[in-house]
């Protein structure tokens, strides 16, 4: 669920170990069932909900677990105890680090993100210290052949992309934000495969680490937050790529 480097590992997402997987689901899957408590399960008229279960589908989480987690979520007569929660900070030589996370316990995550920044060589720091930087956006990674980038390239500046990149047989088609549900949709109906999905909040500007030992500090941090159940996302501007 990271939006740091997803450049530089998408194309090994298909060979993620299966309790990589499963982390990935388990935080997926509790995205899906708090969108549900807060604005009902029918994703027509729940647009955080349709864009979670779009989200799903580009993660290969099966529609029978999204349809499982749906019907308990909307059946489930207890009130959302999740709370969603952003924090900021930075890492090692001043990298933005804009953290999303969904916990029922506030005390704990908070304890938690303070651990890990501290631990790392990094601080946290006050609300909007960092989110300036960011700014969200659609982000789509498709598996494509090599004699089909310009064809899809056209495709999607037609559809008003911001931008289309492609390296070895992976695109990254950035969108805005509200026009995200539209370019899965109409992609999927194409028949393009997907490797990843997802609104994220994207750096306006990258960061490049001279330290050997402060990257790898980074790269720790970065792994301590997204084996951290209680964070569902994190985007920096460190530039590994």
């Amino acid at each position: 669920m990271s939006g740091h480097s997803k450049w530089s590992t998408i194309k090994n997402k298909k060979e993620k170990a299966d309790n990589e997987r499963a982390k990935v689901f388990t935080k997926i899957g509790r995205e899906i069932s708090v969108a549900v408590k807060m604005g009902g399960s029918d994703p027509a008229t729940n647009k955080r909900l349709k864009d979670v279960i779009l989200k799903a589908k580009a993660n290969n989480v099966p529609n029978s677990n999204i349809d499982r987690i749906i019907k308990k979520a909307a059946g489930d007569g207890q009130k959302n105890n999740f709370f969603n929660i952003t924090y900021e900070g930075y890492g090692p030589e001043g990298v933005a680090v804009f953290v999303n996370a969904l916990t029922d316990n506030k005390n704990r995550t908070a304890a938690n993100v303070r651990h890990y920044f501290d631990k790392f060589g990094g601080n946290l720091g006050a609300t909007g210290c960092v989110s300036y930087l960011f700014e969200k956006k659609g982000v789509i990674y498709l598996k494509i052949d090599k004699n089909k980038e310009e064809e899809t390239m056209e495709k999607c500046i037609g559809m008003d992309a911001l931008d289309f990149e492609f390296e070895e047989g992976v695109a990254k088609v950035t969108t805005e934000s509200d026009k995200f549900s539209d370019f899965v949709e109409r992609l999927k109906e194409e028949g393009y495969e997907f490797l990843s999905a997802a609104v994220e909040e994207v750096p306006g500007n990258y960061v490049e680490i001279k330290s050997e030992d402060n990257r790898e500090k980074m790269e720790k941090l970065i792994k301590s937050f997204e084996d951290d159940e209680d964070i569902q996302e994190i985007f920096t501007n460190y530039k590994d790529f």
